[in-house]
């Protein structure tokens, strides 16, 4: 996202976990960045006392990512945690694939988070992976300012 930013691409980000009122480092350095983002979701999904509201956040969060990706607007768009709503079927992977099938072939779609469906790895053009392997949170070091948010 970065790189493409620099490079003069139109960027957009929609973080599907993050609440709309969310300021983290990474919203603070893409305000200055000039990057065009949005939180569409309601804090740490595995947290929610209301899955029912999380999973319609999901889907309003979807229905504003499918308009932005057929709008022609952008040259990138990150859909920031989106495996989750695919993996706990808030969001169904048949609409997604039509939709990404029926953009710009010159618009870069990234979707990022843990545990993404295997119709979207074998539908990606590329698939990189990340697994923890030691974490401070395990050691009771709660999240930090400018390293975890």
């Amino acid at each position: 996202m970065l790189r493409a930013q620099g490079r003069g691409l139109r960027v957009r980000l929609l973080q599907f976990i993050k609440h709309e009122r969310a300021k983290f480092g990474e919203h603070r350095a893409l305000e200055k960045l000039g990057v065009t983002f949005d939180g569409l979701g309601d804090g740490f999904t595995w947290r929610s006392r209301d899955l029912d509201a999380s999973a319609a956040m999901a889907q309003e969060g979807w229905a504003r990512a499918r308009t932005e990706i057929l709008s022609g607007e952008w040259d990138m768009i990150v859909l920031d945690e989106f495996t989750y709503a695919l993996t706990f079927g808030w969001v169904g992977w048949p609409e997604v694939e039509e939709t990404l099938r029926a953009r710009d072939p010159n618009l870069h779609v990234v979707i990022t988070g843990r545990g993404a469906l295997p119709e979207l790895v074998a539908f990606a053009d590329t698939v990189t992976e990340m697994q923890p392997v030691k974490h401070a949170y395990e050691a009771g070091i709660h999240a930090q300012a400018g390293i975890e948010h």
